[in-house]
């Protein structure tokens, strides 16, 4: 499969055109079933006539001018419904004007190729949809697994090559577990890189923005262009004295699968030897976030419940998904005395990891197990329930405390399934993390691209 950036070279070499790049990613979502809410073919084509004229005349807006990409069905795009994967949602008003990020990526000449599919309202980390279907990827395996969620659709539509980058959302791990699941890179950015303009909001405190792609350059070439940015101004790290702890308390999980223990840390090893600082111990905050959560409750099921629980009470209730309803109606339960206490142990547990961290990158698994097979979780709810908080358990530690993080591919397990592993760093310094990985990545250079079919 060929990298955003790849594409863009490719255009300033005038080997392709926006108009075949478009062409071939419409055809390719033909056969994608359940990776799209909605495909934005005629505004895509339009947009395609006019890049393509735009570098005909050598006045391209950027170089991704043309680059196809998708967006999570969660975000506004001009002319169409925003559904939020809801059935509830489904007669909504067309969207007047784009999201401010979407907005972003047009100045730049980007096209969006369609909304894709996610988990109804985005609360949950599998990815099913009885809705919409639920989008799988094209892999060889004896059971067909489940996408990750809550964006599914965003990381199906890359790892099946119908575009190189798509935008997702992440409150509790939306954007690295489908990441993870996948072998693609997902990046959950700090709440407050991007505008939520036009983003149909989840839990307020926890939502975030960010790019699912085939490579770490990728993903930082696109989170420039989500803010507008012509050029790229993050360059990898050195990484010569670079620090990184492995939370070896995690590591001790005995629900961690031994592939996913065992791939991260080869990678380590591998970091090791290329010069950087591997350190592996306990990690306090990590403890103390996992431990509040299990204990106490999750803050995004409070503030989702204050968004949703009209909708999931009302009349349309009874149309939702079960498994999310039955989510939601459960958050009604926690208290406010316990969001008090979240809310200020939250801000105390911010400042514990920044003191433990010391500037040093986090490093946990992204998730405890590959993708898990599709069928059991159809049918069996309390399966379902029980998979779901398993593998949001690591993703949530970062989203709560709001860490940025970036999963990264670390192998496969003997059925070809993929591992990932989790970089992450203290609120706001974003730029520093991507420098990082973009620095992992190029000591990686053997690392697998995603399985495929």
């Amino acid at each position: 499969m060929i990298t955003m950036l790849e594409t863009a070279k490719r255009l300033e070499q005038g080997l392709t055109t926006p108009d075949a790049l478009i062409e071939a990613a419409l055809d390719a979502s033909m056969g994608a079933e359940h990776v799209f809410i909605a495909v934005l073919d005629h505004q895509a084509i339009d947009a395609a006539k006019a890049s393509t004229e735009r570098w005909r005349r050598g006045s391209p807006l950027s170089p991704f001018d043309g680059i196809p990409y998708t967006v999570k069905d969660l975000l506004d795009v001009a002319g169409s419904r925003t559904t939020a994967g809801s059935i509830t949602r489904i007669d909504a008003p067309v969207a007047l004007a784009d999201a401010e990020v979407v907005g972003a990526l047009a100045s730049l000449g980007m096209i969006p190729i369609g909304k894709t599919n996610l988990t109804e309202f985005a609360y949950s980390g599998l990815g099913l949809n009885p809705h919409f279907g639920t989008p799988t990827a094209d892999i060889q395996v004896a059971e067909t697994r489940i996408p990750g969620g809550s964006s599914s659709g965003s990381a199906i539509a890359v790892q099946r090559g119908i575009v190189s980058v798509a935008i997702g959302t992440d409150t509790a791990g939306s954007i690295r577990i489908p990441a993870a699941f996948n072998g693609l890179v997902g990046y959950k950015a700090s709440t407050d890189r991007y505008s939520m303009a036009g983003v149909h909001p989840l839990a307020m405190s926890l939502d975030s923005l960010g790019p699912l792609a085939l490579t770490v350059a990728d993903c930082v070439a696109f989170d420039a262009a989500m803010r507008g940015f012509k050029d790229v101004a993050i360059q990898p790290a050195h990484l010569r004295g670079l620090r990184f702890v492995v939370d070896d308390g995690v590591m001790a999980d005995p629900a961690l699968q031994p592939a996913v223990r065992e791939n991260l840390l080869s990678m380590m090893s591998q970091l090791h030897a290329a010069g950087a600082q591997v350190e592996r111990r306990p990690f306090a905050a990590v403890t103390r976030t996992r431990e509040l959560i299990a204990q106490t409750g999750w803050l995004g099921a409070i503030e989702a419940w204050r968004l949703l629980g009209e909708i999931v009470e009302g009349p349309q209730g009874l149309r939702m998904d079960r498994r999310v309803r039955a989510r939601l109606l459960s958050a009604q339960q926690i208290d406010a005395a316990a969001e008090g206490k979240i809310r200020r142990l939250r801000v105390e547990l911010m400042s514990a990891m920044e003191e433990e961290l010391e500037g040093a990158i986090l490093v946990m698994p992204t998730v405890k197990h590959v993708a898990p097979p599709l069928a059991p979780l159809e049918n069996d709810d309390e399966l379902f329930a029980a998979v779901n908080l398993a593998t949001l358990s690591l993703t949530m530690v970062g989203s709560l405390l709001d860490m940025p993080g970036v999963a990264i591919p670390s192998g496969t397990d003997s059925d070809g399934l993929a591992t990932s592993t989790l970089f992450s760093t203290t609120r706001g310094r974003d730029d520093h993390l991507l420098s990082v990985c973009l620095a992992i990545e190029a000591a990686l250079s053997g690392r697998q691209r995603p399985p495929a079919g």
